[in-house]
């Protein structure tokens, strides 16, 4: 039984906490640390089992764990990475992995120095809607991809600090730009991302200093194009269908993150030129009322999946199963922290691996 240790005992880690209490066959909580010592008392009342602490380094001497989850803020990455490598012990880091890109290199290096076995949060990689999303691509070459992620403020501090959470598209749409790279096996080569402030006054959010809503042209290496919109403003379900769509010649795919898959015309019925709606010689198309879509739905806990393939990677020492590995997120680090240096400057950006 291996003993794990979490740091960070926020709203992230009781995630994570819910899944090690569904793998208690494959490891032992044995240490929680949050920087208020309540809430890390709070989790080791709930886990059954471990002991609290305020200071991680005191944690680790004390409790000597073989694996590690970190869930703290993006700001708050680096001595902790670099003391966990320091002691060997393989860990599963919560995504952006760093908001820091010369921080997250040397991370990166240290890891691959000690050849520990690492994870980030990209769970979403885990769901069983992606390998009949991949097949799809594969047999239906994409041509462009437009995404978007729409939703609300989140209730955190720090979350509404650009500097803090690095705003919504490194914090929370990073899962949509990190499915994009991997359903199209390709890598971004070149953003271009504007944003737009205003919306969220500071009566409605005080103290609220991120962008309302950003808009990025990525241009792949395999040549195919993306656009991807993100904003928090909106304030009922109903003011945006949060979405990618991956556009083929013939067909389409509408991939609902975490939901379900829809494929237009892989059908037979869908095929047909009179339900496609193609207006021959000026270049423009219209919907069928009939369009019949092929749909898969996730039918998986994919969070548990992903914690579980992570533990198992520990205990067998084979971590060819993890779907994201830090060298892999540091990559959706890359791309969607190029997006906010292309805000910035107001330049297209090269993302630099």
């Amino acid at each position: 039984m291996k003993k794990l240790a979490m740091i960070g005992c926020g709203g992230i880690g009781s995630y994570h906490l819910g899944h090690f209490l569904q793998l208690r066959d494959l490891v032992e909580p044995a240490g929680f640390c949050d920087l208020l010592l309540p809430r890390a008392e709070a989790f080791v009342k709930k886990a059954g089992s471990g002991r609290a602490y305020d200071d991680f380094i005191t944690m680790y001497d004390e409790v000597r764990p073989d694996l590690v989850f970190i869930c703290v803020p993006p700001y708050a990455h680096g001595q902790i990475e670099f003391e966990t490598i320091r002691r060997g012990i393989p860990f599963f880091v919560e995504k952006p992995v760093a908001l820091d890109m010369s921080l997250a290199r040397e991370i990166l290096r240290r890891v691959e120095e000690r050849h520990l076995i690492t994870a980030a949060g990209f769970q979403c990689r885990y769901d069983n809607i992606n390998e009949p999303a991949r097949r799809f691509l594969k047999a239906h070459p994409p041509l462009h991809v437009a995404a978007s992620r729409v939703g609300g403020i989140p209730g955190i501090p720090w979350w509404k600090i650009k500097a803090t959470s690095g705003g919504q598209l490194v914090e929370q749409a990073i899962h949509q730009m990190d499915m994009i790279r991997y359903l199209l096996q390709s890598e971004p080569e070149t953003v271009y991302s504007v944003a737009s402030r205003g919306y969220i006054t500071d009566e409605e959010c005080p103290g609220y200093f991120t962008d309302d809503l950003s808009t990025t042209l990525v241009t792949f290496r395999n040549g195919v194009t993306c656009t991807m919109m993100t904003g928090c403003y909106s304030q009922n379900g109903a003011s945006w269908d949060s979405k990618i769509t991956f556009g083929a010649r013939e067909s389409r795919m509408d991939y609902f993150l975490c939901s379900k898959t829809t494929v237009y015309g892989v059908a037979e019925q869908d095929r047909a030129e009179e339900v496609a709606g193609v207006i021959k010689n000026d270049g423009t198309q219209r919907k069928n009322d009939q369009e019949v879509g092929v749909t898969t739905r996730s039918q998986v806990d994919f969070g548990v999946l992903c914690d579980r393939t992570f533990i198992e990677a520990v205990l067998n020492g084979d971590p060819s199963a993890i779907r994201s590995p830090y060298a892999d997120a540091y990559r959706s680090v890359a791309f969607t922290m190029a997006c906010n240096r292309s805000m910035e400057t107001g330049l297209p950006v090269r993302v630099e691996y």
